[in-house]
């Protein structure tokens, strides 16, 4: 398929379909929920008619169906979600369609943040799923040794089961998310610093002034 949008191998694997489960779940979700972790102001959605963000929802609106990003140009979505830590993903939740709107499959992408439209076609998947219909949230539970220490994840959905376009209601995530270590900035300061140890600016030359000068 070419791709003209405007916006800017794991094997096919099917999941196990369990539905809503209660993981000892509270209105909260499940205790590994990784809602709150999610950068949801920096998740992008590419060749939808909403922004991803509008899909990141709290467990308690996950089968809230007034709200959804629907694809714009053809079937093809892509959302990048980062993350606000490093993250060990579990599973990917997911409510979408309905019927001929659900996506074929979903494809898993980690640390992929820049990924578009061109990339899919050569860069291989992380993980990927078949996606099954119905309207209740179905969960992906993922290799989790493949999405160990992660900072973003990428979905892309590539055709629906036969509409012209494809509509996700909810992404869903779970996992463990710890703090992200930044690495202490380290200066090098000069001893002292001699005109004649760098490189010259053309058109400077007579015009520095040293001490005692």
């Amino acid at each position: 398929m070419s791709h003209h949008h405007d916006h800017g191998n794991c094997g096919n694997e099917s999941h196990s379909h369990d539905h809503d489960h209660d993981h000892n779940t509270s209105d909260l979700g499940p205790q590994d929920n990784l809602y709150i972790h999610i950068d949801r102001p920096n998740v992008v959605a590419l060749n939808t008619n909403a922004k991803g963000q509008d899909v990141i929802k709290p467990w308690h609106e996950r089968l809230d169906e007034s709200i959804s990003i629907e694809s714009d140009a053809d079937d093809q979505i892509i959302v990048r979600i980062p993350f606000t830590g490093s993250v060990r993903l579990r599973s990917v939740l997911l409510k979408t369609g309905p019927t001929d709107q659900t996506p074929s499959k979903v494809l898993l992408y980690a640390n992929t943040i820049n990924l578009d439209f061109d990339d899919v076609a050569s860069q291989k998947p992380t993980q990927e799923f078949v996606v099954a219909q119905g309207r209740d949230v179905g969960e992906y539970a993922v290799k989790t040794t493949q999405f160990s220490n992660i900072s973003s994840l990428t979905l892309f959905f590539p055709e629906s089961q036969g509409a012209e376009t494809t509509q996700v209601y909810y992404i869903g995530l779970l996992g463990h998310w710890t703090e992200r270590k930044n690495n202490p900035v380290v200066t090098v300061y000069e001893t002292q610093a001699n005109i004649a140890d760098h490189p010259k600016i053309q058109g400077m030359d007579g015009m520095f002034s040293r001490p005692g000068m």
